[in-house]
């Protein structure tokens, strides 16, 4: 059984809520701490501080009774207040070492989540785009593959001398960020803002533009160049200020083409949105022109370096080795990557797909009749606009809301297009948060973005930031959910569509889905409600339940953590710091002192659940890159000044005048 650790830092006032298998091992200094206890993996926790050993104590189960153990250290441990050198504990009761108080507590309680079963559909290792003939299972993980040799991923440190042996290039550099996309952009940007020169830093990726995967999503879930994301207007992946933001930018290039009406709507939507006009957007191309703009302004060239990380170990000299490879069908090519500061922004590693539709994939190898939101299918599009035809729609997000709008396009050119939305179950009412409550139309539930948006940098950001581990996940669930954005032209289809006929609405759950003789598809349900069966024919299927950031998805994740036994926390993604530090990675030298010793980071959806809630937005991103930077700063990092009062503003300056930050 898993156990969760809480405490709260006394200084900063930060909590820490890993959870955890035991054994567990408590202590300041990382390697001198076990690995393993009587053959069992061990969970290694640093606590700072000079009262705390080097190793301090152990957990463990022990004939179905959680122990504590003190191993030898000077300053002793309390349970609940009395001083112990070994004894059983038991759910709530409270651990203290130093000015660490550690609640202990099993886990009983996770994030509600969809109960449809779900597989998913990888990202192609080598062309970086969805690829439903391969499946995580199939993926090269580290242990499969003769590279990384053995003698680089059976140790938990390895050193210069062993990396130099296998004869590979070895590259040294201060600042790497893995993953090249638009949350190792945004925080390569603000180490240049900083003062980190461009040759300090290596960004290693698929992708020569940090948005290339994100603007195929965009494309293939139909959102083009002229449609708008679901994205504030000071939500800046290119200008850290946020000013001027996209409403201010593409208002100033209406008035400039003459377009006085629309600039001023523009203006008006800003100054009113929410509650007096609707939410302003930015337009995709307007973004992904922007971020152009930046990664010229800030040599992004020369920080992109492409590859696919394989493994990455800690060194004994306090950095760590990234193994990585170039290789194509044609020629091997691999190497190292030596850094003292790395950042995972790796993104969402699969597409979730639900299992009945990947079954049905899987026994009749039609992927042109069933295909995820997220897949190219303009094939459908084009057919049903050629032809008519039926269509099945899976999921009722801001993906299944595009879809429907684009199946409306279609529809104007075709009117023998019939739309069947399933749903598991009705939505009557929306989610409750104090006194606020969000509203509810034909069961979609509306809100502007995906979280609230006190929870980017207000009063819930605060409140999710002090929260304890258990109070997180229920803010988690009343301020998240599957929502869609209030826009009354899209409402007015969906209105339209049920008045009229062409679009209808189904509940039930999915037992098969079947091809006919006749080449459709055949899906029975049992429906909400009843113990009856009904069958719905169609033409397409189209599954829009989303993306997969679950950390196991991953084989590079998934194999840090095993190998270091990382704590992941309640939704399965990566338990972080407050400033976005997986804590338990930091690279300490031989002689064990943390300065100048190695840090990482992370970023994304891969950190969901920690004290963050919209790590997955461009805001989140630029907070997340914020939070680490000046992290850095602190220690202090080589050539990092903190980006506060006249530098901020000069740098701002060059930002405005398109110069670069040097």
């Amino acid at each position: 059984m898993q156990i969760r650790l809480s405490w709260q830092h006394l200084e900063t006032g930060e909590w820490r809520t890993p959870v955890l298998n035991p054994p567990i091992a408590l202590g300041r200094v990382f390697e001198r701490m076990p690995s393993t206890v009587n053959g069992e993996r061990v969970s290694r926790i640093v606590l700072n501080g000079e009262r705390v050993s080097r190793f301090h104590g152990l957990i463990t189960w022990e004939q179905g009774n959680l122990m504590v153990t003190d191993t030898g250290s000077r300053n002793g441990i309390l349970i609940n207040g009395i001083s112990q050198t070994r004894c059983s504990v038991q759910d709530g009761d409270t651990l203290q070492i130093a000015n660490y108080n550690i609640t202990i507590s099993l886990v009983t309680h996770v994030l509600t989540t969809s109960t449809q079963q779900l597989s998913q559909i990888s990202f192609n290792p080598k062309t970086d785009l969805p690829d439903p003939s391969i499946s995580v299972a199939t993926i090269s993980s580290p242990t499969t593959e003769r590279f990384p040799p053995a003698s680089f991923l059976h140790p938990l440190q390895v050193s210069l001398q062993q990396l130099q042996a296998t004869g590979l290039p070895i590259h040294e550099i201060e600042y790497l960020t893995i993953g090249a996309g638009l949350g190792s952009f945004i925080w390569a940007d603000l180490l240049r803002i900083s003062g980190i020169k461009s040759n300090q830093i290596i960004a290693l990726g698929m992708e020569s533009k940090p948005y290339n995967r994100y603007q195929q999503l965009c494309l293939n879930s139909q959102i083009p160049a002229y449609e708008r994301l679901r994205s504030n207007s000071d939500s800046c992946p290119d200008n850290i200020w946020g000013w001027p933001s996209y409403a201010l930018r593409e208002a100033y290039t209406e008035f400039g083409k003459g377009g006085f009406s629309t600039a001023l709507n523009l203006l008006w939507q800003v100054f009113a949105e929410p509650t007096f006009a609707e939410t302003y957007t930015p337009r995709s191309g307007n973004v992904f022109a922007a971020i152009d703009r930046e990664a010229n302004r800030i040599h992004w060239s020369k920080i992109y370096r492409y590859g696919r990380v394989k493994s990455i170990r800690k060194t004994v000299d306090g950095r760590y080795a990234i193994a990585y490879s170039r290789s194509t069908e044609n020629r091997r090519d691999h190497g190292f990557i030596l850094a003292r500061y790395v950042h995972l922004a790796t993104g969402y590693p699969a597409i979730q797909f639900l299992s009945d539709l990947q079954a049905y994939r899987e026994k009749t190898q039609d992927f042109k009749s069933v295909v995820n939101a997220y897949e190219n299918h303009q094939h459908i599009y084009e057919q049903l606009e050629q032809s008519g035809g039926t269509v099945i729609i899976r999921g009722r997000g801001i993906v299944a809301s595009r879809i429907l709008q684009r199946l409306y396009e279609a529809r104007q050119r075709n009117y023998n297009i019939q739309i069947l939305h399933l749903m598991r179950s009705p939505k009557a009412q929306g989610n409750q948060f104090e006194q606020a409550q969000r509203t509810v139309e034909n069961h979609f539930e509306f809100q502007p973005f995906n979280w609230p948006k006190a929870c980017w940098g207000g009063d819930l950001r605060q409140q999710l930031e002090t929260a304890n581990d258990p109070d997180r996940l229920k803010l988690l669930e009343q301020w998240g959910g599957t929502t869609t954005a209030n826009r009354k032209d899209w409402r007015n289809m969906m209105n339209q569509g049920l008045s009229q006929g062409w679009y209808r609405i189904t509940f039930g759950t999915v037992e098969q889905v079947e091809r006919t003789p006749q080449g459709r598809t055949l899906t029975t349900i049992r429906e909400q409600g009843l113990n009856a069966h009904l069958q719905l024919e169609a033409d397409f299927i189209i599954d829009a339940t989303g993306l997969d950031a679950k950390v196991n998805t991953n084989p590079l994740l998934k194999d840090l953590v095993i190998h270091y036994n990382l704590p992941l926390n309640a939704l399965g993604r990566l338990s972080v710091a407050n400033d976005f530090e997986l804590v338990e990675m930091r690279s300490l030298n031989g002689a064990g002192i943390s300065f100048p010793g190695g840090r990482m980071y992370a970023a994304g959806a891969i950190t969901l659940g920690g004290a963050y809630a919209a790590v997955d937005s461009f805001l989140g991103l630029q907070y997340a890159a914020l939070i680490s930077v000046e992290s850095l700063a602190t220690i202090p990092a080589p050539g990092l000044r903190k980006l506060k009062g006249w530098r901020s503003l000069l740098q701002w300056f060059k930002w405005a005048q398109n110069q670069p930050p040097d």
